[in-house]
């Protein structure tokens, strides 16, 4: 396929210049993220004065922490599949008007049960816009900038989960002001919702289903631009589920699903049980020190574009995952140690794990075709939700029966294998245009 402009005509939706649509679909994906990133870090400060109040043992705190990791299980799985069969328009509305239902529902949880059925709905919102979500913006995306655009998503997660920590932090001040801070997911939803109501369909997946006027005339209408239909293979039907599984795409799906797991099982586990993490290695004035781990997540996140748009994709992954799997290592290995020495290798995954979480909203939509790119992000990102279920639920039972060196050291083996996944199935997919 050419990849250039010719009589006027683009032949590949990915080299048409950047424009304010671009920028415009993107910043609507980047509410989703934020709104990802704040109902995942507001558990994390909320679960002591819920655990408190309605006397949770160590199985209700484990099964609230990972509830929404639990429902994107489900919601990735199945509405991924649902945005190749309908489409990604619908899905990635309607979505966020469930989300914004269950995150304000959550202020009159009666009961600890309630309150966990709520955050797996959230969850499941949550999944599908995991699928659809970077799937739809790839398939806008040029080629050239793809890689930036789809990392700066992670940035307004990383955006999101901070705000909710300060937040849960600083503004629980009262025994019922966790069920506040819940709540308020409600408003960035809301405002995800409103601002995607009349977002086009991708041209990419209309082309994929043969509806060559449909995606020509959202093309000219929104980037007032021309693609040229004969350059296209037409993939007959939708794409086959089972195709993800094939002969010709099995180790694509067992990489995306793996690296992705690798990386976040340790990132949310640790995470979510920070405060009883730093309470285990006895530092002073730990509201300060999750501060400045906040402070370095974000840091991370915005120098961790800067290298995500000029390296190689395998060779990002690859490093990253060494250096992380080093740094908890070295965290796990200096446990009786002072806390400044402690804090330098926290610091240092910190920063690295939130400018290598940029890779995971890019490498997965770049694995697949068109017409199975949502079910593929779909289904890599259920996998990647049960390991950091599986983390978060663990976590805690490991810290009280081995404490914080062995669990350090396993989640470091955790990152090696991903590393290791990342050298011997890993392909390279920076120059892949994507319809």
């Amino acid at each position: 396929m050419s990849n250039t402009k010719t009589n006027g005509l683009y032949k590949n939706l990915g080299e048409v210049p950047l424009s304010r649509f671009h920028l415009k679909v993107t910043a609507m994906t980047f509410g989703a993220n934020f709104s990802d990133g704040f109902a995942l870090g507001i558990i994390s400060g909320v679960l002591p004065a819920i655990s408190s109040q309605m006397h949770l043992d160590g199985f209700w705190q484990g099964m609230i922490a990972s509830s929404a990791l639990i429902g994107l299980f489900f919601g990735s799985l199945c509405l991924g599949r649902v945005g190749d069969i309908i489409g990604r328009q619908r899905v990635y509305v309607l979505n966020f008007a469930l989300i914004a239902a269950a995150s304000v529902a959550q202020f009159w949880a009666p009961n600890i049960e309630v309150l966990f059925v709520l955050r797996l709905l959230i969850g499941f919102g949550l999944g599908a816009d995991y699928a659809v979500g970077p799937t739809l913006l790839s398939e806008f995306a040029p080629r050239k900038h793809r890689g930036l655009m789809l990392a700066s998503l992670t940035v307004l997660w990383t955006v999101g989960y901070v705000v909710a920590n300060v937040l849960s932090t600083y503004a629980n001040t009262g025994p019922d002001a966790w069920r506040w801070l819940l709540a308020s997911g409600v408003i960035p939803a809301a405002i995800v919702l409103i601002v995607r109501i009349g977002t086009p369909e991708s041209p990419g997946w209309l082309i994929s289903k043969g509806r060559i006027d449909e995606a020509r005339a959202i093309v000219r209408k929104h980037l007032n631009a021309e693609l040229d239909p004969a350059e296209y293979e037409i993939a007959p039907g939708s794409g086959n589920y089972r195709d993800l599984f094939s002969k010709k795409m099995w180790k694509r799906t067992a990489f995306g699903s793996l690296f992705y797991s690798a990386q976040v099982l340790p990132y949310f586990a640790i995470y979510t049980f920070v405060p009883t993490i730093l309470a285990g290695l006895k530092i002073d004035d730990a509201d300060l020190q999750n501060l400045v781990i906040n402070l370095f997540l974000l840091a991370g996140g915005v120098v961790g574009l800067w290298f995500v748009q000029r390296m190689p994709r395998r060779a990002f992954t690859i490093w990253t995952f060494w250096i992380l799997a080093v740094s908890l290592a070295a965290l796990g290995a200096m446990a009786n140690m002072p806390a400044l020495f402690i804090m330098v290798p926290f610091a240092i995954y910190t920063f690295v794990m939130s400018g290598a979480s940029n890779i995971t909203q890019v490498y997965p939509p770049e694995l697949f075709p068109t017409e199975i790119r949502a079910s593929g992000v779909g289904f890599v990102n259920a996998v990647s939700r049960i390991a950091s279920a599986v983390g978060t639920f663990f976590l805690p039972l490991s810290l009280a029966a081995w404490g914080i060196p062995l669990s350090m050291f396993w989640l470091a083996g955790v990152l090696a294998l991903g590393a290791v996944v990342t050298i011997a199935w890993a392909p390279e997919t920076r120059q892949e245009h994507l319809v």
